[in-house]
């Protein structure tokens, strides 16, 4: 094996300090493979960090995959933003894709309950970091300009490294609130900021299970608060992604990740599937009123608790641009049928697909019409709350949310 591990912590549920759960190492032949140590196979209370990929037993394991990271692992690690920023503080071009072991070490993890150290006597903190939003604002703009970063704020952004997506976005802490900080940027010509903000604002009143959202303007720029979810009286929920769940690969096979796969996933491994299953048609109705398509398996998460799968409340639902009429979901919630390919953005097809999540036509109708009720009726409170001015609005509405083509027949 090679002489550099890469050693997992973990936050059990419930304690407030991480233990080492075992390391991982790759293979002279190329192979990474994950192994337990025997402290935490004996230690009382010790949960597989997922099962099946890697059940609680002793000897090396393989991805569900194949032969990278172990997906429940690579959840936890640094997606397009976090890989750039690290990349900007190791002084190495953007375009340059570093082994994934060492993106692993050097985000140190943040997300959920897992985080990663090069030695086994090094835990890692089990605090956010302390830059204000504006600090964190700075930095993220200097990163993107590619100027030059003081140490101490530089040292800041990279603890949240391991926030998944491809915007700019810190992790911070406000008193005893966890949050993720994501920031206009610079090149915007689409209020991604501000829509976010709508969209999820806009989400709650409608009834579905999200993330608490708030909108700041910090040094001329629009920032969006989210609270996390995963942080619960001073602990860690360890959370997998839908792709970690249906076994496939963000990079290599996460384009076949489906709602209706997820869905028998929820019928077999989840704790109340009928009102889980109800949640996620209701958020696959809300992304397609509001042109989020960008749902997917990534942004969709359980919580595991070592034995069964709970839903996450909703994250990233973030319209996206829009030209014309034709949209698609990037996962498909129904399989191929006459006349829809399964995941077009039309509300009639979700319906129709219904009973998939466990629901009649007309108990479906009616998660329809009040979305759209609520999106029409609270519309202005909302943008005001968000300080969209009116071309802004104009451009979202009937575009962005409600677009006609949503509620076209096949």
């Amino acid at each position: 094996m090679t002489s550099d591990p890469v050693f997992v912590w973990t936050w059990l549920p419930g304690d407030g300090a991480p233990v080492v759960a075992g390391r991982i190492d790759r293979l002279p032949t190329g192979p990474v493979v994950f192994t337990y140590g025997r402290s935490y196979l004996e230690r009382d209370g010790a949960i597989a960090l997922y099962e099946p990929e890697l059940p609680l037993v002793d000897g090396p394991a393989r991805a569900a995959n194949g032969d990278g990271v172990p997906l429940c692992v690579a959840d936890s690690g640094p997606d397009a933003w976090g890989r750039r920023v690290i990349n900007y503080r190791a002084g190495i071009d953007s375009s340059v894709d570093l082994d994934d072991l060492s993106y692993l070490v050097a985000s140190g993890g943040g997300i959920g309950a897992l985080a990663f150290t090069a030695s086994s006597s090094d835990p890692p903190s089990g605090s956010d970091n302390a830059a204000t939003l504006d600090e964190l604002s700075q930095a993220s703009l200097l990163v993107e300009q590619g100027a030059p970063l003081p140490d101490t704020l530089a040292k800041a952004l990279l603890h949240g490294t391991s926030v998944g997506g491809a915007r700019p976005k810190a992790l911070l802490s406000d008193g005893d609130r966890h949050l993720i900080a994501k920031f206009s940027s610079g090149s915007d010509d689409f209020p991604f900021v501000q829509s976010e903000f709508v969209a999820m604002t806009l989400a709650a009143h409608a009834g579905l299970d999200v993330a608490a959202v708030e909108y700041r303007e910090v040094m001329g720029r629009h920032a969006l608060l989210v609270d996390r979810f995963d942080r619960v009286h001073g602990s860690r929920r360890r959370m997998v992604s839908a792709l970690t769940m249906l076994g496939l690969d963000a990079f290599l096979s996460g384009r076949y990740a489906t709602y209706f796969d997820l869905a028998d996933v929820i019928r077999h491994r989840f704790d109340n599937p009928d009102a889980t299953l109800r949640e996620l048609f209701s958020r696959i109705v809300f992304n397609v009123l509001c042109s989020n398509t960008d749902d997917h398996g990534k942004n969709h998460a359980a919580f595991w608790d070592g034995r069964t799968l709970t839903l996450t409340p909703g994250y990233d639902i973030s319209p996206q641009r829009r030209s014309g009429e034709t949209a698609r979901q990037a996962m498909a919630y129904a399989p191929i049928a006459p006349g829809t390919d399964g995941n077009d953005s039309r509300v009639a097809d979700v319906i129709a697909a219904a009973s998939i999540y466990h629901l009649d036509r007309s108990e479906a109708g009616s998660i329809v019409d009040a979305q759209v009720t609520t999106m029409r009726e609270r519309w202005d409170e909302v943008c005001d709350q968000a300080r969209l001015g009116s071309v802004d609005r104009a451009r979202l509405w009937g575009r962005q949310f409600c677009n006609p083509a949503a509620f076209y027949r096949s």
